[in-house]
């Protein structure tokens, strides 16, 4: 999705943005419908950025729309609710904290904190820990995180 956001934000370009949403779209709604964890991650990540208003363009809003309805027709693991509640508030309090923290503190560390949005990589990490998911869910969500920042980085170049 950080293609597709660069592409949209920096450059104008609504095609490239598209086409990376749905790239995004199909990937993380093929990952939602074939593991709990996954299912757990990426509706957090999405219901997270919907409640912090981040879906602003029209390449989030179809890949919104590809990635539910790939999610309608092929159904989902069956969730938790409580446990779909906190990967919702930990993406939502990434997402809010990512855009406002710079203007509450000062601070080094919790700047950076937000900025790599920290939350959810706990609340990942702990509830592996506990066992509500795979310990691989943590380590495939660390590898997509990377992968995101790698995406930025590679954009930029």
């Amino acid at each position: 999705m950080k293609f597709s956001d660069d592409a949209y934000d920096v450059d104008k370009n609504r095609i490239l943005a598209i086409f990376f949403g749905l790239i995004c779209a199909i990937s993380s709604a093929m990952a939602t419908i074939s593991d709990v964890g996954a299912a757990y991650v990426f509706i957090g990540i999405l219901m997270g950025n919907l409640l912090a208003l981040k879906i602003d363009g029209i390449h989030h809003i179809i890949t919104l729309i590809v990635f539910i309805l790939i999610c309608l027709i092929c159904g989902i693991p069956q969730l938790s609710v409580v446990v779909l509640l906190v990967s919702i508030l930990a993406a939502l309090t990434d997402e809010v904290g990512h855009e406002l923290i710079s203007n509450v503190t000062q601070n080094e560390f919790v700047i950076l904190f937000f900025e790599y949005r920290f939350v959810m990589k706990i609340v990942v990490f702990l509830l592996a820990l506990c066992g509500v998911f795979s310990f691989w869910t943590f380590i495939l969500f660390i590898l997509f995180e990377i992968s995101y920042l790698m995406a930025g980085w590679l954009y930029k170049n």
